[in-house]
């Protein structure tokens, strides 16, 4: 194991981009696929034994050099402990428990409604899964029942992945199975021996492993299933005699096979295992996760123009047909509906757009922002806490802040909805149909009735009527000659500045 990881309709881009985890098979015993293929999602039944969950999400993740827990840094917008809580969930578990390290409340606060069991010292893998123990209650002595122990920073890990692990288990008919991968560079991942029948013998990691095991690039992915008997019973004769003094997890395999069990391995590819201890293994996790996210709202009907410059989060949802220019980025909690358009350069966060509606290019939608069918918002507009009606337009460097626009309505060039007084924020209502002429500013609370017309440069605090029209702003003067009278008089007051400054040299 990896020990120091203590470890139309919308189309959900994080569900259905589980889809696009390669296939894996059992390791070659009698050559037989074990298919991974997704069934159901989210819930995926993959055996009628009960289950029970350990998540180790204890490690300190002193590489990431952060005063966040390391299961806490996000990837595609969400925790990457929530990103494995997610996967097993849809498993359907009996019972899943987190193990924390002291003082870890953040990281159970996360957890939660799952139970946490703190590891009170760091002592190694296999001492954290002992930690969990009373919180698996009656599971954790049941023949019946398995229990998977997985790493709580491995974001890219799906629920196919771990189903088809249980059921790589029950057809090689083993107590007992580990999830492994072909490593490009096995570097410091435990090797998996296996034995002449396809079975695992054993698990060495890295610092313990002679040269021929450092050769096998066959490694640990850092999840195991076992019937909890059979595990609870092997776990409570490891021994920390190892180069590391720790309590490896790892050491169960050999101690099953000693009673006489079998160990299966499952395959999966190596990319979904990627372990998170840098931040340059972050940055890789989000990658692969962005990957996964844009291939599948590209399966789903959606047109990335330049795919490797949109980055979405993980419950980004786009309908079929919506175009997404390049350089665009979706934040949290985004519905686009089929047929909108998201041009270059804009960033979307807890927005909902309507059909056939145009965003952008360089505009920001902020959270609460509702965008009406055919509704367009132009290059350098700014929402939040706002509803544009169908067909509402706000083309140009706009700022609209707790707003409700109606149907049809128009807003001009360099309006702005004032709607913060310092202490409270207030709201601004525009009729359907109104239309606001540009460089205007709404100081809210206001409201503008349907089919009224505001003329350009306006300040307004009061209410306009419907279909009426209402101009305030300071009455031009025009002073004939004037401008060649400043212009004079400025000239002569520069010349006598200049004169001075030379005397006074």
């Amino acid at each position: 194991m990896k020990q120091g990881l203590n470890c139309g309709s919308r189309v959900n881009l994080a569900e259905s981009g589980q889809r696009y985890s390669r296939k894996f098979s059992s390791h070659p015993r009698s050559r037989e696929t074990v298919s991974a293929e997704p069934t159901e999602s989210p819930a995926i039944s993959s055996s009628p034994r009960p289950l029970g969950i350990v998540v180790l999400a204890a490690g300190q993740g002193t590489r990431m050099r952060s005063s966040r827990p390391k299961v806490l840094h996000q990837v595609a917008g969400k925790a990457m402990l929530r990103h494995v809580l997610d996967a097993v969930d849809a498993l359907q578990p009996e019972r899943c428990v987190v193990v924390v390290g002291p003082g870890q409340g953040e990281v159970a606060k996360a957890a939660a409604p799952h139970a946490t069991a703190e590891q009170t010292e760091r002592l190694g893998t296999g001492h954290a899964v002992q930690a969990a123990h009373a919180a698996l209650g009656d599971l954790a002595a049941d023949p019946q029942a398995e229990v998977l122990v997985t790493c709580g920073d491995t974001p890219l890990l799906t629920a196919e992945t771990l189903a088809g692990l249980r059921r790589a288990r029950v057809a090689q008919d083993a107590g007992m199975a580990v999830l492994g991968f072909q490593a490009a560079d096995p570097g410091a991942y435990g090797r998996l021996v296996m034995d002449d029948t396809g079975l695992l013998q054993r698990i060495v990691e890295a610092k313990d492993a002679s040269a021929s095991e450092r050769a096998i690039d066959l490694c640990n992915a850092g999840v195991l299933l076992a019937r909890a008997d059979i595990l609870f019973e092997s776990l409570a004769r490891v021994t920390n005699d190892n180069a590391k003094g720790e309590y490896y997890l790892t050491d169960v395999v050999g101690i099953a096979r000693g009673d006489g069990e079998r160990v299966a391995v499952a395959l999966a590819a190596e990319a979904e295992m990627q372990g998170v201890n840098s931040r340059a293994d972050l940055a890789a996790a989000e990658a692969g996760m962005q990957q996964r996210l844009r291939a599948a709202a590209m399966a789903s009907g959606v047109t990335l123009s330049a795919p490797e410059t949109v980055f979405l989060s993980h419950d980004t949802a786009l309908a079929a047909d919506v175009m997404v220019e390049p350089h665009v980025v979706f934040g949290p909690g985004v519905e686009v509906a089929e047929g909108a358009t998201i041009k270059a350069f804009s960033h979307l966060e807890g927005a909902r757009v309507g059909a056939g509606a145009q965003v952008g290019p360089y505009a920001r939608l902020r959270p609460g922002t509702v965008l009406g069918s055919n509704s367009r918002i132009g290059n350098f507009v700014e929402t939040k806490n706002t509803e544009l009606g169908a067909g509402a337009k706000a083309n140009h460097l706009t700022y609209l802040g707790d707003t409700v626009v109606g149907a049809a309505a128009n807003i001009g060039a360099g309006t702005i909805t004032c709607n913060y007084d310092g202490f409270l924020k207030h709201r601004t209502q525009i009729g359907e149909g109104a239309f606001i002429g540009s460089n205007s500013a709404l100081v809210a609370p206001v409201s503008v009735g349907a089919g009224a017309i505001v003329g350009a440069g306006s300040t307004l605090t009061q209410d306009v009527d419907a279909d009426a029209l209402a101009v305030a702003r300071g009455q031009q003067k025009t002073v004939a000659g004037g401008g060649a009278r400043f212009r004079a008089s400025r000239q002569a007051d520069k010349a006598r500045r200049d004169g001075a400054g030379k005397h006074g040299s």
